[in-house]
């Protein structure tokens, strides 16, 4: 599988080398080694799983072998001495966890489903698709887009914009199983019940599948085909293996029910025109149905305008009861994207200050500053012209179909200024690598190969900024970018491909950071400095008998107590703050620092704020902002408390009990199989504190009105 190797000698010296893991709880585990066996570490076929070292070897030796790979498939000088060196050294800094790829990357880098298949869908975090490109001939190809992606674990972001495209919905022919879904009793749907001669539809046991099904029951109202029969028999049952992604499949449910759906939403409709409202629906729909059907999280996120009084109303219950339903016998669809507002510079923000100081929503997108700059430090340039929104996380602008190239670097990590250069140079050889790969979408491939666009991020930037001053922090960020950009000259060159349309981002990160032990991207950590952090693992997870054994909390999750167990682990951070000591004016402040001398994507930054005190100056810091940032979003975070959630504050003393109370859990009986062990869960595109916290808070609401 690979065509670039590192010697079993150099791989094997690292063996019994001292991991530098993030975050020791009080029992002396490390929550980074937790984090990274259920989440990154793949089981071999004999029943054992990846050490840090071995994966380390699968992600270095997978992406220098797409460039060996590249290189002589172009018939280009390749230097093998040379690449053995930069391999080495990439190995050495990302065992050191100076770097890492995205989650994604490090969960099928160096897999056959990548080096094999030679596709990099599966190694993207993140898309875009405008429903601007919805065609006569077409209409559902933006919303089949986002299912297909979202079934892959890629958070997809969409806007509205065509219900200005003059679609008008039809009454279309549609044919029925006079039973409707019916499952026999090992939960496989019975073929439908229909008069013969009738057209049937049998859905294959795929994605596409569920895809093309889809696409068209969509395009039966917008074209006015028929809408045959569906027949779900061959779909998988509920609890049956899902090889490639892991986990268990949902049966067919979910995607009758996401059929039913969007027929519930447009009939009845025909000659009415296609609204904001149809196209957020169908969107969310696909979402909910996506999630329902075992990815562990999806995102989204929809862009719609500031004068458009049904999308500012999307998420109120009062004039849209049914889409913001928490009835569980009837529930609603809304939670399932974050909602933004694409502005320019110049719009007024008033008629949304009060919504955000209230709920958080709508974020604010200043679409001009995007199309117009990279790093705000810098002139306007108008490479950007084509983006038409952002990914879920607002970190990479995106043109319609193209997706995020994205790897993390660490700047507390590095023990100088010029060790951190290097490392970004390292950081971003593999993102403008993977963009040597194409996708299986044509359109994608359009853009992303003439954009060759790449997100080379920081996290841990606020323990950094706290630990050594912003100067300092402005002075790296200045100084790596230039070394990006000349490295970026230099290497594309070299590989013969155009120099990336931008280079530089600073992305959310979720669970990596936890794996390096840092604030998650421009972030403080919510935490403070004892708190006890609550993480999610399935039943059938050894790591669940391991921990109940070593004297840890283990309780059944709220929201799936079936399924899921929460362990919480006490920790004692290093962290000088945690969010709630830091002013909401303040995290916008290095938040644009970020964005003026590092990012020439975006900043995905979160501003939480206190409602009580800060609410009132939600209007002032968005006026102050514009023209400093590109987005932004908002976070009440008052005194709400659900059951089990990411942070919850200890005491001193609580943690110290913690010390003599837990033992430490012996994790190499998972690695050497000597319990029975389960795949990675790999890192779906939503890993967030944030998205953990919506999941928890959508959940106990719904808990609530049952």
């Amino acid at each position: 599988m690979f065509s670039f190797q590192l010697p079993d000698s150099f791989v094997d010296s690292y063996a019994n080398r001292q991991v530098p893991w993030g975050y020791s709880d009080a029992a002396g585990n490390s929550l980074g080694e937790i984090t990274f066996l259920r989440t990154y570490s793949r089981q071999r076929e004999d029943g054992t799983k990846e050490r840090w070292h071995e994966v380390c070897r699968r992600v270095v030796e997978g992406m220098f072998s797409i460039l060996t790979d590249h290189m002589r498939g172009q018939r280009l000088p390749w230097d093998e001495d040379q690449a053995q060196e930069m391999a080495q050294d990439a190995y050495e800094r990302l065992f050191e966890l100076k770097w890492t790829p995205p989650g994604r990357g490090l969960w099928v880098m160096g897999t056959p489903l990548v080096n094999e298949l030679r596709n990099s869908a599966p190694l993207q975090n993140c898309a875009f698709v405008s429903t601007e490109d919805m065609t006569p001939e077409d209409p559902s190809g933006p919303f089949t887009f986002l299912m297909e992606a979202s079934m892959l674990g890629v958070g997809v972001g969409f806007d509205t914009r065509g219900a200005k495209q003059g679609f008008t919905i039809h009454a279309p022919t549609v044919h029925d199983s006079a039973t409707g879904l019916e499952l026999d009793a090992e939960g496989r749907a019975l073929p439908p019940v229909v008069e013969a001669g009738t057209p049937v539809y049998t859905v294959p046991d795929t994605r596409e599948g569920w895809v093309v099904s889809t696409a068209m029951v969509i395009d039966a109202y917008l074209k006015g085909d028929v809408l045959p029969a569906m027949d779900y028999s061959l779909v998988r049952p509920k609890g049956a293996p899902i090889r490639t992604f892991g986990g268990t499949a949902a049966g067919p449910e979910p995607l009758h029910r996401l059929h039913t759906a969007i027929r519930t939403v447009l009939d009845g409709r025909g000659g009415q025109a296609l609204s904001t409202r149809d196209i957020a629906d169908i969107g969310n729909l696909i979402g909910v149905c996506v999630v329902a059907g075992n990815v562990r999280r999806s995102a989204e996120i929809l862009l719609g305008e500031i004068d458009d009084p049904d999308f500012l109303n999307l998420k109120n219950a009062d004039v849209f009861p049914e889409r913001n339903s928490y009835d569980p016998a009837s529930p609603g669809w809304a939670w399932m994207s974050n909602n933004s507002v694409v502005v320019d510079t110049d719009t007024d923000l008033s008629g949304v200050t009060e919504a955000i100081s209230r709920n958080g929503e709508p974020g604010v997108i200043w679409l001009d500053t995007t199309r117009a700059y990279g790093r705000l430090a810098d002139p306007a340039d108008h490479k950007d012209h084509r983006v038409m929104g952002y990914n879920p996380c607002a970190e990479q602008p995106l043109e319609s179909f193209e997706c995020c190239t994205l790897v993390e670097t660490f700047p507390s990590r590095a023990s100088s200024k010029e060790d951190f250069l290097a490392t970004l140079r390292t950081a971003f050889l593999y993102g403008k690598v993977v963009t040597l790969l194409s996708t299986h979408w044509e359109r994608t491939n359009a853009v992303m190969q003439r954009n060759r666009r790449v997100g080379t991020s920081m996290s841990g930037i606020t323990d950094f900024a706290d630990n050594v001053g912003i100067d300092v922090m402005r002075e790296w960020m200045d100084d790596g970018y230039r070394v990006i950009r000349a490295w970026d000259a230099e290497i594309s060159e070299t590989l013969a491909v155009r120099e990336s349309i931008r280079t530089t981002t600073v992305k959310p990160s979720g669970t990596v950071s936890i794996v390096a032990g840092v604030s998650p991207g421009v972030h403080w950590a919510p935490g403070g400095t004892y708190f006890n952090r609550a993480i999610r693992f399935r039943n059938e997870d050894p790591l669940v008998t391991l921990f109940r054994a070593a004297g840890y909390r283990v309780e059944p999750a709220s929201e799936d107590p079936t399924g899921t167990s929460v362990i919480f682990f006490p920790i004692k951070s290093a962290a000088r703050r945690s969010e709630k000591d830091v002013s909401l004016r303040e995290k916008a402040e290095l938040a644009a620092l970020a964005q003026r001398y590092w990012s020439d994507n975006s900043v995905s930054v979160t501003l939480s704020f206190d409602p009580e005190t800060e609410g009132g100056q939600i209007g002032d810091v968005l006026r102050e902002f514009t023209g400093r940032l590109k987005t932004a979003s908002f976070l009440p975070q008052g005194n709400f408390v659900y059951p089990q959630m990411p942070y919850t504050q200890i005491t001193a003393e609580e943690y110290e009990a913690a010390t003599q109370a837990l033992i430490p859990a012996f994790l190499d009986a998972i690695y050497d199989g000597d319990m029975e062990t389960i795949d990675a869960i790999g890192e779906a595109y939503c890993t967030t504190d944030d998205c953990e916290f919506d999941e928890i808070k959508i959940n106990a609401e719904f808990t609530a009105s049952s």
